[in-house]
């Protein structure tokens, strides 16, 4: 890391502290007034946040923001290179300016907080800092009143939630920022657009021993909004000095792509934990319970049993694909439980198998074909046995958990996710939060966090269909722009629209077969599921491309998008480029520059939809030519659909 100490600050009488991004396109402007601090953001001199007041109130109204004295801010410039093990990038930048800004109490105590922000090419974020310091040792936070006064009435697009018990499975509403009534609540990220196509989307990053935040209008302003504690009056955090908040992330641009580029939310996080990560890998897994649990004409009774899980692994094995998901069977989970719905029963056991279930044999088997072995699990009957049950699961040979209905983000729920986190590291165990909010960035601390849901998606086709490509081109502008999105993809029965119906056996698709191909390209996940039965894969047009496919990147690029209605994203494991494309409800066709590739011939497998795809839109058309970063592809998307491309290096 190579720290540029600056000397002196720009206005300094007035105690304004101005942080400019390296490039000098974004300026944070900090000012300390009588009532509040207060800062305001630009972009290439565009007034994006105008001035905002910032404030915290404790219990017993006890408040920081009037009265307070600036101290003297200590400034430097971060410039430093870092790996990952799991994410978009192998690589990544962390270049930014920052500001740690003392502020403390005028009156009483003195109590010290330092409001440090950091200034990056593709955006700003800031959180609050607590000292320690020998007149202040804990506090209970009642509100964290952090503003964005968001200038030039912006269209907003956002999911807006009834409460902050949630799955965050709902459709984001498009709605211009002025239209949204006070007090509605609206999770983040949520994305806004001024004029002249200038994005900011607003998330958090680093969520540790906080609450997590979400955004509603106050008299018009759009101010935090954090996820009170269960049962206790309102208190939305409790802690010990030092203490410090996430970071308040705001992802600025005038390319909408260049925000699902941004690494921003992994620079924000605290380096890996771990030194052995010799037993972790992503991949893809099996999900059956999406499917229904099919097999085909068996000699065997399908169910919970060796065979019914020796079915799948062979499949994995014969396919390259990594892992094997233990899931239900009958609407009963695999362990024991006498809850109704999956909900844990009294005596829940996630340590007890059901009868005629072996885990340690099916464990063995799958190591023995290559095919790591995960079980889905109701958080509430495995946290009260964390670590014996990780333990047994470690002993039998398990790779990793989906963790499920969590529904929470309170400091206590979050406290609970970072602690199964770093307990299934200790027992080599990944994990996959499902049921949960959205990821901050913890998979650079901990990357056994190979994915999280926290977003409406393809397992709604077994009740609701609502996962439309509609909806699809909406979460790689919003949800994604948070990391990875655990999706429940690759059904392979897309129906034209007037034939969708619900089944909850064998659920149908919306959009084209080439759509869902080029998803796994779109969607940042490093554990994507294969959520079909293995018929429905063996020997169909596509099949090939989803075996080939990887989860982890070494680089990702967005050579076009647009918000809403389209978006070609292109990402390199090694020498080779896969590159997704996807369309809304509309028929489109788009160019691809391939500059992004080095010097040098690539064969280009293509597969395109298929000119009968409003009919059969299962059909595709797969080509393969040679190409150099030279080309320019024009594809054709029908409605609905998508455009994949597997490029290798001859």
């Amino acid at each position: 890391m190579v720290f540029c100490w600056l000397m002196s600050l720009p206005v300094w009488a007035k105690e304004d502290v101005r942080i400019t991004s390296p490039n000098g396109r974004i300026v944070f402007s900090f000012d300390l007034t009588k009532t509040a601090p207060t800062y305001r953001v630009t972009y290439d001199k565009q007034t994006l946040i105008d001035d905002s007041p910032l404030s915290l109130l404790f219990r017993n109204d006890s408040a920081f923001g009037a009265n307070l004295t600036l101290g003297k801010p200590k400034l430097r410039t971060v410039d430093e290179t870092y790996d990952l093990v799991v994410g978009k990038v192998k690589t990544a930048r962390n270049h930014c300016r920052e500001a740690v800004i003392p502020l403390i109490n005028k009156k009483g105590s003195k109590r010290q907080l330092n409001l440090t922000v950091r200034v990056f090419d593709d955006g700003v974020a800031f959180r609050y800092e607590f000292p320690k310091q020998a007149n202040w040792t804990s506090y209970t936070l009642m509100e964290e009143n952090t503003t964005f006064r968001l200038t030039q009435h912006p269209v907003a697009r956002a999911l807006f939630l009834p409460n902050f018990i949630s799955s965050h499975e709902g459709e984001y509403t498009t709605i211009l920022l002025d239209s949204i009534k006070n007090d509605t609540l609206m999770d983040v990220p949520a994305l806004f657009e001024f004029p002249g196509k200038v994005y900011l989307a607003i998330t958090e990053a680093a969520l540790v021993d906080y609450a997590g935040m979400y955004l509603t209008k106050k008299k018009g302003l759009l101010t935090s909004q954090l996820s009170p504690l269960p049962g206790q009056n309102g208190t939305k955090v409790k802690a010990v000095l030092p203490h410090q908040t996430p970071w308040r992330v705001l992802l600025i641009s005038d390319r909408a792509g260049a925000l699902i580029e941004s690494n921003i939310i992994t620079s924000l996080n605290e380096p890996c934990k771990l030194t052995d990560l010799s037993w972790l890998k992503p991949g893809k897994t099996t999900f059956p319970w999406w499917n229904g649990n099919i097999t085909p004409d068996t000699t065997f009774q399908p169910g919970h049993n060796f065979e019914t899980a020796k079915y799948y692994i062979d499949f994995c094995a014969d396919n390259h694909i990594e892992y094997h998901s233990v899931v239900e069977y009958g609407g009963h989970e695999w362990y024991v439980s006498d809850g109704v719905n999956y909900v844990p029963g009294p005596n829940a056991d996630v340590t007890k198998p059901l009868p005629g279930l072996n885990m340690q044999q099916i464990c063995d088997y799958g190591r023995q074909r290559g095919v790591g072995i995960r079980a889905w699990v109701y958080w509430s009957a495995l946290y009260p046995k964390l670590e014996e049950a990780f333990a047994l699961y470690e002993k039998w040979g398990m790779s990793g958990l989906m963790v499920d209905f969590m529904d929470r983000d309170d400091q206590e729920m979050v406290n609970i996710q970072n602690e199964i986190l770093q307990k299934a590291a200790e027992h080599k165990l990944h994990i996959q939060f499902h049921g949960a909010y959205k990821p901050t960035g913890r998979h650079r601390t901990y990357p056994n966090e190979l994915t999280r849901e926290g977003t409406l998606n393809y397992e709604t086709n077994k009740w609701s269909g609502l996962d439309t490509p509609d909806h699809d081109i909406s979460f790689p502008f919003t949800r994604m722009l948070a990391g990875p999105t655990d999706m429940h993809m690759g059904g392979f029965r897309a129906v034209p629209k007037e034939k969708f119906r619900i089944q909850y056996t064998r659920p149908l698709m919306h959009g084209t077969r080439c759509h869902q191909l080029a998803m796994y390209v779109v969607m940042e996940s490093y554990l994507q599921i294969l959520a079909d039965y293995p018929d429905a894969y063996k020997g169909q047009p596509g099949f090939d491309f989803l075996t080939q496919v990887p989860t982890t990147w070494d680089e990702t690029r967005v050579p076009a998008a647009e918000v809403g209605q389209f978006v070609t994203i292109t990402r390199r494991s090694g020498t080779d480029w896969f590159v997704g494309s996807i369309t809304n409800s509309t028929a489109r066709e788009l160019t691809i520059k391939l500059d992004f590739l080095p010097e040098g011939n690539y064969t280009a497998e293509l597969y395109a939809d298929a000119p009968d795809v409003d009919q059969e839109p299962n059909h595709l058309r797969q080509q393969t030519r040679t190409v150099n970063r030279n080309d320019v592809l024009t594809v054709k998307l029908a409605s609905g659909g998508g455009h994949a491309i597997h490029l290798r290096r001859q």
